[in-house]
């Protein structure tokens, strides 16, 4: 079959530039170089007649045609895949590649170890992870699972299982404390250097606080620092550039040997759950499935950082 009769020429290249947003990404993903990527996007739309991308030195976009084929596409891969899955689930062979987002210390810490064990039992089964706060969509970006933390969107083309909660305390530094003072009260936290992590643009700067009723409401802060990535928010905790709001299971150990103080203590205590996501299908990649249960095993354990 000749290029130009084969439906599949240049699908993969165009699908996979626009899962990693340029052509060179796309190469490094697809063992070519961004100029073989780019030529063979150029082929594909010159085939179809239409224009698939708008071209600017600093991005690409779809086209309103590029944005149609590109979900058709990735809806013919997907059943593509779920019957590759199913021809292989009955042999329980585990294999492949799992690609797998987590959130940074998080994953580091409490889903890395969980990961590594399962490649260990299966040596036929590769990993791509990737550490990121960033909310991705899981079926246009070919991602098998990502793990969450915090509240969820509702949408019909994912599953989500529970894995646990994190509880969060507000800390500081005795030496941020003896320069700056002790809040009193959460409006207090308007006047304090405050660190936080990576917020959705336009979302004004707030933490979660558990009140005496019982019930958790945002309380507007002045974020003076903002870091992606929960082991920085620590490290500038505790080198006194300010308060801090952060998960027990990563600042337990700080404020045993008084490293980080706990501030207005009757206001700690809110919840963010945990949950492990995937795309839904009607066949599951045997990876995924015994990913989910070595997930939801480990997350049961007394010990785990799912209950800290």
């Amino acid at each position: 079959m000749t290029e130009a009769n084969d439906p599949f020429s240049g699908v993969r290249e165009f699908v996979e530039t626009m899962r990693c947003g340029s052509f060179t990404a796309a190469g490094a993903q697809l063992g070519l170089t961004g100029s073989a990527v780019g030529k063979s996007v150029s082929r594909l739309e010159a085939r179809l007649g239409t224009k698939l991308l708008h071209r600017t030195t600093r991005r690409l976009s779809l086209t309103p045609e590029g944005q149609r084929y590109f979900d058709g596409w990735v809806a013919i891969l997907s059943d593509v895949q779920g019957l590759e899955n199913s021809v292989t689930i009955g042999s329980g062979q585990i294999s492949g590649r799992l690609n797998v987002h987590l959130p940074a210390a998080f994953g580091r810490r409490h889903v890395l170890p969980v990961l590594t064990r399962l490649a260990a039992e299966h040596p036929a089964l590769d990993l791509a992870v990737n550490f990121t706060e960033r909310r991705i969509n899981l079926i246009d970006e070919g991602v098998d699972l990502v793990v969450r933390i915090g509240a969820l969107s509702d949408d019909a083309d994912l599953v989500a299982r529970r894995l646990g909660r994190q509880r969060l305390v507000l800390c500081a530094s005795p030496a941020y404390l003896a320069a700056h003072g002790t809040p009193g009260s959460p409006a207090a936290l308007t006047e304090h250097d405050c660190i936080i992590g990576s917020r959705r643009e336009g979302v004004p700067p707030s933490w979660l606080l558990r009140h005496p009723d019982g019930a958790v409401r945002p309380q507007t802060i002045r974020a003076r620092h903002e870091f992606s990535d929960g082991d920085a928010i620590l490290e500038a905790a505790l080198a006194g550039a300010g308060l801090a709001q952060l998960p027990t299971w990563l600042v337990g150990g700080a404020l045993k040997r008084g490293a980080l103080v706990p501030v207005l203590d009757p206001f700690s205590g809110a919840e963010m759950p945990i949950h492990a996501v995937w795309p839904r299908s009607r066949y599951l990649k045997p990876g995924q499935r015994a990913l989910i249960d070595a997930l939801v095993a480990d997350a049961a354990r007394a010990e785990a950082g799912y209950w800290a």
